[in-house]
């Protein structure tokens, strides 16, 4: 049976402040985006340099002047080391201040980092960074960079030279029970498309945002989606890693936003209760099909609710195919809706459907847009097998209906 693709080119365009049109290629694109994520970053240091740009429960707060400074000497201290412009730097450190300032410092030596978790077991971690080709591998504690405790320390340094379709970052899939991990190519376009997408979807503010993040920030659902539009507002990003620190962090720390997993929301749930945190105004739950769907099964959005009674939740899904996005939807307007429902394609994303029975609206989810990868690196047999044109299989089955809400189906 022949298989079809039948679009459907709706997309939440007005979540977004920033311009989108649809290019040649039939991809909407943002038409003001600065040349490269280094530039951008580059712009709020300047516009908000006394803010606190991140803060580690427990460790240091840098503000975004210090935090720059602190980064451009580490990438001076890549240069250094004879790293340069299009070098791959490994970042396999724990969460906190020093893997933001090591993920900088990489960026602005011109080398494209290299996302390792760096809960990956060491055989894994070492095939991640083997199949990089990694020139040099930032871990903090000396595993395999050779400098010891220190991230490398040189003369301030930045390198502006990049443009938006070059590649600006290697994200690793999660690994399947049978599938080893595969690297995601990721231009600057595809990152600061996505930035723009969650900005606007989430009406991030510019006022002052805070941001709890305890999404891995080695997933483009942590870094792409979080920590870089955190930053691109001038806000805040807090991060824990004592997770039995939070009850505490969201009071003290005067968080507005808490971004997480729902399996993370969920093991925290024991100790919020009882809590209720009025200050909260956003929280954003980011996962796979199957979590988004436990979460809903377990009631973990209802309790989320009790805790933070004035706040907007949303669930937010991609793949790091996708830049981490693709669907969201508002649970609270989806009430009815959302034991099945990804939800509506945002930004510059549109879906489609692929399949014998797509048609009728049912199939596999395809997905296209400015922060869709172009490739998978270092191997053309799978980005053949999973892209059609710039259309992304993401291989899950789902229904569209008629106003573009995307539902899984079994």
């Amino acid at each position: 049976m022949s298989q079809l693709l039948v679009e459907y080119p709706h997309t939440r365009n007005g979540w977004c402040d920033n311009p989108l049109a649809r290019a040649a290629d039939g991809i909407l694109r943002y038409g003001n985006l600065t040349p490269a994520l280094t530039e951008l970053l580059d712009i709020q240091v300047h516009n908000f340099a006394g803010r606190e740009a991140v803060v580690e429960i427990g460790g240091p707060r840098l503000t975004y002047r210090e935090l720059w400074y602190s980064a451009s000497r580490i990438a001076g201290g890549l240069q250094e080391h004879g790293i340069g412009y299009g070098d791959r730097v490994a970042v396999r450190m724990p969460v906190g201040v020093r893997w933001v300032q090591a993920f900088l410092g990489a960026l602005l030596s011109g080398a494209v980092p290299v996302l390792v978790h760096d809960g990956l077991p060491d055989a894994l971690a070492d095939r991640v960074i083997h199949d990089a080709c990694a020139d040099f591998v930032l871990d903090g504690g000396g595993r395999a960079a050779g400098f010891g405790e220190a991230l490398p320390d040189g003369a301030a340094f930045i390198d502006d030279g990049a443009s938006l379709g070059e590649l600006a970052l290697l994200s690793y899939t999660s690994p399947g029970s049978d599938t080893a991990p595969r690297g995601v190519e990721l231009t600057n376009e595809n990152l600061l498309s996505a930035i723009w997408s969650v900005v606007g979807a989430l009406d991030l503010p510019t006022g002052g945002l805070r941001n709890l993040v305890l999404l891995p920030l080695a997933h483009a659902s942590g870094c792409v989606d979080q920590l870089l539009p955190t930053f691109a507002v001038g806000g805040t990003v807090v991060l824990t890693p004592d997770r039995s620190l939070v009850p505490q962090a969201l009071v003290a720390e005067r968080i507005d936003m808490v971004a997480a997993t729902p399996s993370i929301f969920a093991g925290l749930l024991p100790g919020l209760a009882g809590l209720r945190v009025e200050q909260v105004r956003q929280v954003c739950s980011a996962g796979h099909r199957a979590e988004l769907a436990a979460a809903t099964a377990c009631g973990s959005a209802d309790t989320l609710r009790e805790v933070f009674p004035a706040a907007r939740q949303w669930s937010v899904w991609g793949a790091t195919e996708t830049s981490g996005i693709g669907l969201a939807r508002d649970d609270t307007a989806l009430e009815d809706h959302h034991a099945a429902a990804l939800g509506f394609a945002f930004g510059g994303t549109e879906v489609a459907l692929w399949g014998p029975r797509a048609d009728a609206g049912h199939g596999e989810l395809l997905c296209r847009g400015p922060n869709v990868s172009p490739r998978y690196w270092n191997d053309p047999q799978t980005t053949e097998s999973r892209f059609t044109g710039p259309w992304f299989h993401t291989g899950n089955q789902v229904s569209i209906d008629d106003d573009g809400l995307v539902r899984r189906v079994s």
